[in-house]
């Protein structure tokens, strides 16, 4: 029948996805290139430099640039099983070799300069960077392989690991900032896990006795509620202003080790506001049991006790574990704000480069606790999964 346009045909084991993703990726890449700089060359940490175009990437530019072809031409097949891992294989590699590339230009750009040149991440850098890896997880999701996810990840952070001891970044400003400070941030990366911890266990168990205090739950709830509208810093100088008279009225407590500033207070302030999370985890893994199973329970008489550990326990355990996620990542975000008063950790060096107007010295803080939290979400996300299946098949 003449007059009707056909429908377009692709090749075999091709689906009209895979236009999409060729044009998508060439899009992407094609702005970061043209229109975004990749480097800040600047005389010293504190001023924001001049900005250098992809070009100074060289001949790797165009090897990451195909790479990311391919791999946007392997996710478009749909009949073949190896191509979203060599996709994924590609995208890791495009991004392993941008990082090389930018750690190399860096390197030229401040050889023969004076030692306080600085070469810092452009935007085009940080594009380039949140599409390869964008693209990488994207490839491991569609592979059939169990836990792709997982080895890509874990792959690419051994090659930067790797290329790291190797020297490949010496030249970026956060490598320099990095070397400087090396044992300062191992330090302060054991402090604030340290104090996540510490508040998590406390916030914890608190709940636990404040949900056993029957009488005054009602008021207990409605306090836990309040809490969350008042700002962490306001508490935490809040916190810091009554131990501190207290202590000038009884002057023996200094002897016991109290102090208005330190770890203590940061702990004691995070964990009231991880109470919340682990309250309302609590009372929905209380209810999680069907009230028919409770009165059988009863009914053959087996004590409260017995109940909370063969029932309540089993069936609201991943909502226990799920409220600990919860938790724990709002834990390591809020330690940041320890170093207000004193308690170390991450925010320290955050605050740090704050007050300095030195960029690259708050992202030595602030990525630290991207990847702790990110690391934290994941494995306990993985943990109320197991737990799931285990007790409710």
């Amino acid at each position: 029948m003449t007059g009707i346009a056909k429908p377009l045909d692709l090749p075999a084991g091709v689906s009209i996805r895979y236009t999409f993703s060729v044009l998508a990726v060439a899009s992407a890449l094609s702005f970061t290139v043209t229109a975004l700089p990749m480097l800040h060359l600047a005389a010293n940490r504190l001023v924001v430099g001049t900005p250098v175009s992809a070009a100074v990437l060289g001949q790797t530019g165009w090897l990451i640039c195909g790479l990311c072809l391919l791999g946007a031409s392997c996710m478009g097949a749909t009949r073949s099983r190896l191509a979203a891992p060599v996709a994924m294989v590609a995208f890791a590699m495009a991004l392993l070799l941008f990082t090389v590339a930018l750690g190399q230009a860096a390197s030229g750009l401040t050889d023969g300069q004076p030692p306080a040149t600085r070469a810092r991440l452009a935007s085009g850098a940080w594009a380039g960077l949140l599409l390869l890896a964008g693209t990488s997880l994207w490839a491991a999701g569609r592979t059939r392989i169990n836990g792709a996810g997982w080895l890509l990840v874990a792959g690419l952070l051994i090659g930067f690991l790797l290329l790291h001891r190797a020297g490949a970044y010496d030249g970026l400003s956060l490598a320099v900032e990095y070397r400087a400070r090396e044992a300062v941030v191992q330090g302060a990366v054991l402090r604030h896990i340290a104090l996540s911890a510490a508040a998590v266990s406390l916030a914890a168990v608190s709940c636990v006795l404040l949900y056993a205090w029957r009488r005054s739950r009602g008021v207990v709830e409605i306090a836990i509620n309040g809490l969350q509208v008042v700002p962490a810093v306001a508490l935490l100088g809040g916190l810091v202003a009554l131990a501190s008279g207290l202590l000038t009225a009884i002057p023996a407590l200094r002897a016991t080790g109290l102090s208005a500033l330190g770890p203590g207070p940061a702990i004691l302030v995070i964990a009231g506001y991880l109470l919340l999370p682990f309250w309302r985890g609590l009372e929905a893994a209380l209810r999680a049991a069907d009230p028919s199973s409770l009165d059988a329970a009863t009914a053959i008489g087996l004590t409260r006790r017995q109940i909370l550990l063969d029932l309540h326990l089993p069936l609201g355990a991943p909502i226990l574990v799920g409220a600990l996620r919860v938790a724990s990542v709002q834990a390591i975000g809020l330690a940041t704000l320890g170093a207000l008063v004193g308690a170390g950790g991450l925010g320290g060096i955050v605050f740090d480069g704050m007050a300095q107007f030195a960029p690259d010295l708050i992202l030595l803080g602030a990525l630290p606790v991207i990847g702790l939290s990110l690391f934290v979400e994941r494995g306990l996300s993985l943990v109320e999964d197991a737990v799931h299946r285990r007790w409710r098949g």
